[in-house]
């Protein structure tokens, strides 16, 4: 009996110890247009359905933070940390709050892609389907970054010169005069010191791509959550 109840009680030690291990997890705020918390469905039931498994974009970020799909960016009180990738539009209200936020101390991983090619089951006009070209000139142009395409450049995946980088129609940022951001890896990727906060821009959605969970996917998005937000969760 004695050997039971220890083992009763190493079973409800090791128990109580996973809640806590949850909570402990830095909450993420996840802000995107892409089907990267919940696959493209039809309705709410869909979604809802208890036997889909999640993306590999949400078992990765899953590993490290608590995320926190977000509806709009007025929602950031509390937030430390914050994806957001292939945004719709954002109203002026918005990139108002979003720079209040990131020049408090706020940490980000942009993706902003101007040319999406991960496919989706939706047809353009559909307002399910994901943002195709990202607008986001407002708030790029007042952290002092431009973001171009090139419209010559080879579709395809390629890979981005001495880095693990790959792209498929990326777009490159540029600094503009007076801002604080470093240009890198061909222009894919910004870093910009804003107050006392910091962006991580990249200019290509390719490694979040539900459709394709080769492991280099997930290998990228772990290193760029890393220089984003450093050890954050491990």
């Amino acid at each position: 009996m004695a050997v039971l109840l220890a083992g009763v009680a190493v079973l409800a030690l090791a128990l109580s110890r996973q809640p806590a291990r949850s909570q402990a997890r830095p909450t993420l705020g996840v802000f995107t247009s892409l089907p990267v918390m919940w696959r493209e469905a039809d309705g709410l039931s869909a979604h809802l359905d208890a036997n889909q498994q999640p993306t590999w974009v949400r078992a990765e970020l899953e590993q490290r933070f608590a995320p926190r799909p977000l509806d709009t960016l007025l929602e950031l009180r509390g937030l430390r940390f914050l994806l957001i990738a292939q945004p719709r539009p954002l109203d002026p209200v918005e990139n108002v709050a979003l720079d209040r936020w990131v020049r408090a101390g706020g940490r980000l991983l942009l993706v902003a892609d101007p040319m999406l090619t991960a496919p989706s089951r939706f047809p353009i006009g559909d307002r399910r389907r994901p943002q195709d070209v990202v607008l986001l000139s407002p708030i790029l142009t007042h952290w002092g970054l431009d973001l171009s395409f090139d419209e010559d450049q080879p579709a395809g995946l390629r890979e981005i010169a001495g880095s693990n980088l790959q792209v498929d129609l990326a777009g490159r940022f540029a600094p503009r005069p007076g801002g604080h951001c470093r240009i890198a890896r061909e222009g894919l990727v910004a870093t910009c010191g804003i107050g006392r906060g910091r962006i991580l821009a990249v200019a290509d959605a390719a490694l979040l791509d539900t459709s394709d969970s080769s492991p280099w996917r997930a290998a990228m998005l772990a290193g760029l959550i890393d220089e984003a937000f450093g050890r954050a969760g491990r």
